[in-house]
């Protein structure tokens, strides 16, 4: 018997190091391509269940329990090996930098998303060293609560990694306090040895094509915030009376986004979704989800687990319309499924009264067709001189996302991201500046998934150390004390740990009520009076 990876995998990795018999791959020194997600090797697994207990989002599973839809899994943790035969990793020794004095190494993190969370933990792994966070809501977590769609709730269970590290008396959270009003970059490095940015890459690219500022186009990014019940997003509409919606773009993202617009509301209850969502859902009039891919799927930014995922939603056909999908000598094994998949879902025979999901490959948007709105999308196919117009009500680009310009750090334009040397900021000289550190998007552009945060946090909280132990961090700074009476003097409204714990409680409260995991808040003045209890 074996254990089985299956479609929630967040490649966090903590399953790789408790195997006993080091059969998970790829492992991130065995020098694999890239993949969204980790495989088992049937043939070494001894059925000891470690990876099981240590997965953070319950995605590990034995090959007798998979549960409906996921069977498939067993044969994709199978076909990576027969591709790629297992090798005995390079394992290094399991090390923990020695303890500091308390006091000694005092690190402020700005953003409460997974990359600073895991910073976070790996820091409080070393003895001594005492972190603080930063965020400007009054809920941590950022895009596992704000970004991770709701029919995914295993996905957002990966926080309770961070509970005990975030319970550690070393450990201080400062919530809805925003770096760069009332606490400044100078502030953070006058009461800390260094400071860790993991502040995310927030903002849309945009297209570029006539018609974009219509109203009716949309960021994706604005819609996922939207039905997830993010602040800065909640009060938006969207035009859900029409048909067909069309997304630009076919990542994870665009996929997140084509669920939640056809789901049953039925489906969709049982999540997290924001209420106002979630009535709005129930009342649109749309059948069809167009999924726009400028390239054929041997290209599609899609996951292997999500796209074979959409095969499996009650009442949905998955069309697709163009692109090749025979696989060639290189591809890789997650290419080679996904055409598979492709292949299987180009075969299938619509069902008469679903709702669809039409995957528009070789095609690029050229310009939004309307006058007080849109009324289409003008699409030409690659290669040819041919040019169709898709009539919809509702665009919605998911072309990818860039980080914004942090005050007081020198910025990339080009990447959207923050210069810098395995986590170290760099400055426009090329010299290192002091103290001074990223992790996340804003360091490595929006790449990866959750678990790839991990190994990113590593990488740079292994370089903030390091420049401790040469002494490059030594000087004198103020302590927890001199921080709270600070934000006490510029009259910063700071919810803890202890306040966010109360708002997670009464979410879920309220959503016990209704048989829902939580009825989330919205609004931030409750969010910070439920904090105060």
């Amino acid at each position: 018997m074996t254990y089985v990876i299956t479609q929630n995998c967040c490649k966090d990795a903590s399953c790789v190091s408790a195997c006993p018999v080091d059969c998970i791959r790829p492992s991130a020194t065995d020098g694999s391509p890239g993949t969204q997600m980790l495989f088992i090797d049937p043939e070494t697994c001894i059925d000891c269940g470690a990876c099981a207990d240590e997965c953070p989002v319950d995605a590990v599973y034995s090959e007798f329990d998979l549960p409906e839809g996921m069977e498939r899994f067993l044969d994709i943790n199978a076909e990576y090996f027969r591709h790629n035969p297992l090798e005995p990793a390079m394992i290094m020794p399991m090390t923990r930098p020695p303890a500091v004095d308390r006091g000694a190494l005092r690190v402020a993190i700005v953003g409460a998303g997974p990359a600073a969370c895991y910073a976070a933990a790996e820091l409080l792994g070393v003895d001594g060293v005492e972190v603080e966070l930063f965020e400007r809501l009054p809920t941590p977590f950022g895009l596992i609560r704000a970004g991770v769609a709701p029919d995914h709730q295993r996905t957002k269970s990966v926080v309770k990694i961070f509970e005990g590290a975030f319970g550690n008396a070393r450990f201080g959270c400062y919530l809805n306090v925003e770096i760069g009003q009332a606490i400044t970059h100078a502030d953070l490095l006058a009461n800390h040895h260094a400071v860790i940015y993991a502040v995310g890459a927030s903002s849309s690219r945009d297209l570029g094509i006539p018609g974009d500022r219509l109203a009716g186009h949309h960021a994706a990014a604005d819609f996922v915030g939207w039905y997830n019940g993010h602040p800065d997003h909640a009060a938006r509409e969207f035009e859900l009376s029409g048909r067909r919606a069309v997304i630009i773009g076919n990542g994870n993202v665009a996929l997140d986004v084509a669920r939640m617009l056809l789901l049953d509301t039925d489906a969709l209850t049982g999540t997290d979704i924001a209420e106002h969502a979630l009535a709005a859902l129930a009342g649109s009039e749309i059948e069809e989800v167009v999924i726009l891919g400028r390239r054929g799927p041997r290209d599609g930014a899609f996951s292997l687990g999500e796209f074979h995922a959409l095969g499996h939603l009650p009442g949905i056909d998955v069309v697709i319309d163009g692109g090749d999908t025979e696989s060639r000598p290189d591809d890789d094994v997650e290419t080679r499924l996904k055409l598979d998949i492709a292949r299987e879902f180009a075969e299938r025979t619509p069902t008469p009264g679903n709702k669809r999901i039409v995957f528009r490959f070789d095609s690029s948007p050229t310009e939004f067709v309307g006058e007080d709105g849109v009324t289409g999308l003008r699409v030409a196919r690659t290669g040819t001189d041919e040019s169709t117009v898709i009539e919809t009500s509702l665009v919605l680009r998911s072309i990818g996302y860039r980080g914004s310009a942090v005050t007081g750090l020198p910025y990339d334009e080009a990447t959207g991201t923050v210069p810098h040397e395995n986590g170290k900021v760099i400055g426009a000289d090329g010299a290192p500046v002091p103290g001074v550190y990223v992790t996340g998007w804003i360091k490595r552009g929006p790449r990866g998934v959750i678990g790839t945060n991990r190994g990113c946090a590593e990488e740079t909280v292994a370089q903030l150390i390091a420049d401790f132990d040469r002494g490059a961090l030594h000087r004198e700074v103020g302590d927890r004390a001199a921080l709270r009476g600070l934000l006490a003097e510029r009259g910063v409204d700071a919810v803890d740990w202890k306040g966010w714990r109360a708002i997670d409680a009464a979410e879920r409260k309220r959503g016990a009520e209704v048989t829902r995991p939580r009825v989330k808040f919205i609004d931030i003045e409750e969010m910070v009076t439920t904090a105060r209890g």
